[in-house]
C-alpha cells in the first residue's frame, strides 16, 4: 500500500500503535478567542433543522460510492473510506432547512450524500448571490473546520437530503487513532477547498 497521494495506508509493523491525544480541532476556536456561546456545533444545528439519524452503514456505503467517482477523494482507498464511518455522523434533513449559516462559527463539515443543497452568500450591499447548487459527493463547511473562521456562505437544502457530518471532535479522534488517515483527508480537503475558492472568487469578481 502506498502513502500520501497513493493514499494507501501502511499497516504498522508492530501490533501496538501509540495513540496521540489530539485537541487540535476542538480547541482551535477557543484558542482564537471564540467563546463557546458563539459556536454552533452540529448537535445544536441538528435539533434546529429536525435532522433524523441515518443508518451509519448505509450512509458510509453512499459515501464510498460517491467518493469513488471524485477526482480527489477517490485517492482514498475503499478501506480508508470505510474507516471513516466511526468518525462521521449520518443524518437526513428535510427541504428548506439551513444546515449552515453565513457568518456563524461552526465546527463541523458536511458531505452531501443525496438530494441538493444551495450555497448562497449575502453581499455587503444586501444582494443574495447563488454561488452553487451542490451535487451528491460534494463537501460543505470544511473551510471553517480547518481554519476555525466564520462561515463564508449559507447552505440550504433544496430537497430532502442525506448528509454525512464530520465534527471537530470526530476529526480529533481520527488524528488520535489513525493519524495517517487524518493527514490524507486533511490534504485532500485542502486541495478541494483551494479549487472551490478559485471558482467562487471568479464568480464574485464577475458579479461586481
Amino acid at each position: 500500500m502506498t502513502g500520501l497521494f497513493g493514499l494507501r495506508r501502511q499497516k504498522p509493523e508492530s501490533p501496538v500503535e501509540e495513540k496521540l491525544d489530539s485537541k487540535l480541532f476542538t480547541a482551535a476556536f477557543s484558542g482564537l478567542g471564540v467563546s463557546a456561546s458563539l459556536l454552533v456545533p452540529w448537535e445544536a444545528r441538528a435539533v434546529e433543522v429536525d435532522a433524523k439519524r441515518l443508518n451509519a452503514e448505509r450512509g458510509n456505503k453512499m459515501l464510498q460510492s460517491l467518493w469513488a467517482k471524485d477526482k480527489y477523494m477517490s485517492l482514498l482507498d475503499p478501506d480508508a473510506i470505510h474507516s471513516l464511518q466511526q468518525y462521521f455522523d449520518f443524518a437526513t434533513v428535510q427541504a428548506d432547512r439551513d444546515v449552515i449559516r453565513q457568518d456563524e462559527y461552526g465546527n463541523f463539515m458536511l458531505v452531501l450524500l443525496s438530494g441538493a443543497i444551495a450555497v448562497d452568500r449575502v453581499q455587503p450591499w444586501g444582494e443574495r448571490l447563488r454561488l452553487a447548487e451542490t451535487r451528491p459527493g460534494e463537501i460543505l463547511g470544511e473551510m471553517s473546520l480547518l481554519d476555525s473562521g466564520i462561515r463564508f456562505s449559507s447552505c440550504s437544502t433544496l430537497s430532502e437530503c442525506d448528509i454525512a457530518i464530520l465534527s471537530a471532535e470526530g476529526m480529533d479522534e481520527m488524528v488520535s487513532t489513525d493519524p495517517t488517515l487524518a493527514a490524507n483527508l486533511i490534504a485532500l480537503l485542502a486541495r478541494k477547498l483551494s479549487l472551490r475558492l478559485r471558482i467562487v472568487s471568479a464568480r464574485l469578481s464577475e458579479a461586481k
